[in-house]
């Protein structure tokens, strides 16, 4: 038999199988800064490791990425839980929030709250009850329930300020051309608006810590007919959380993979200027993939008193941790060091 088998392999008759060619997984994403645990897991070869091909398509809002995971034409979404996202799922579309990508505790309130310099300067404003009759730029997505808790928390209501609805690259210009008097806004915005065009008055830890403001989404068919893809998937996103995560401290990028995460970040945002990152506060992501949930209840609840939530149904009805607690399972908690 043994004679058998090495004339066999002298013969070329016996070749090894061919690699298993990766799979693809379709992503979309904002290509923003809360976008950092996917593009370390990219950078690192985590999902590779994998044995993943993750293509990254870049969308204007979440909202807009709900169709395509519906449709099987895009496998995960990254972004924040908008009305448009909860009203998907509340037309039966086949979608579920599955891991943290960013959110707030305190100390990382990378939300922050911006005012005019000229009006911080001229007395007009000194406290947030003076946002009063000012003219307030938002991203209309999950910062609308932010600035709904702000305006409670000061004994405001939605009408004392005018909203204008701004995506995040057109909040520095509109500050600075006079457009609008201050903006709720998310990093690196924040931190470049604060080179003489407005001031950081308030961070969102501050007045709604806690707020689950990006999540990672999965379609349907991913989690039914490729259930195995999606949970190799979260392995490697995890991965690159944890790693992320190894790169904070004390609401800065002061940890030690810091230097190579900030590299990462300035690559694929564009913005190259090390001190901005010295300076911001960056995205928190837990390291465990875990929601904040109750925060994903309260949203639902204040865009259904807005009138901007069509059908009953749970914020619990679309999560689905069952990916996460399974990677968490196998490789034990994440323990800071």
């Amino acid at each position: 038999m043994l004679c058998t088998l090495v004339g066999l392999l002298a013969l070329g008759t016996l070749r090894p199988l061919p690699a298993q060619e990766p799979a693809t997984v379709r992503v979309g994403v904002l290509h923003i800064l809360s976008d950092a645990p996917l593009i370390v897991a990219d950078r690192k070869g985590y999902f590779r490791q994998e044995g993943l091909n993750v293509t990254f398509t870049q969308f204007d809002s979440a909202a807009n990425m709900v169709a395509p995971l519906g449709t099987d034409q895009l496998d995960v979404g990254a972004g924040a839980p908008t009305a448009g996202v909860f009203n998907a799922y509340g037309r039966g579309l086949n979608l579920r929030i599955v891991a943290d990508k960013a959110s707030n505790p305190p100390g990382y309130g990378f939300d922050k709250l911006l005012i005019r310099s000229d009006l911080v300067q001229s007395g007009r404003y000194k406290t947030p009850a003076d946002l009063k009759g000012m003219t307030l730029g938002e991203n209309a997505s999950v910062l609308s329930p932010a600035l709904t808790e702000l305006l409670k928390k000061y004994h405001l209501g939605t009408d004392d300020v005018k909203r204008v609805n701004l995506n995040y690259s057109e909040q520095v210009a509109a500050l600075q051309n006079g457009k609008v008097d201050a903006t709720i806004t998310t990093e690196p915005q924040a931190t470049i608006a604060q080179r003489g065009i407005a001031k950081s008055v308030l961070s969102g830890d501050s007045w709604y810590p806690y707020q689950e403001i990006a999540v990672l989404i999965y379609g349907g068919d991913f989690i039914k007919n490729h259930r195995d893809l999606a949970l190799r998937f979260m392995r490697a996103y995890i991965k690159g959380a944890r790693y992320y995560s190894g790169a904070l401290k004390d609401g800065r990028f002061g940890g030690p993979n810091a230097q190579d995460v900030v590299a990462m970040l300035m690559e694929y945002t564009g913005v190259r200027d090390a001190a901005l990152y010295a300076n911001m506060t960056p995205s928190y992501v837990d390291p465990d993939g875990k929601l904040a949930v109750a925060a994903l209840r309260k949203d639902l609840g204040i865009f259904r008193e807005e009138g901007l939530i069509q059908g009953q149904f749970r914020a619990d009805d679309m999560v689905d941790t069952s990916f996460a607690d399974a990677v968490v399972k196998e490789t034990g908690r994440y323990i800071r060091r």
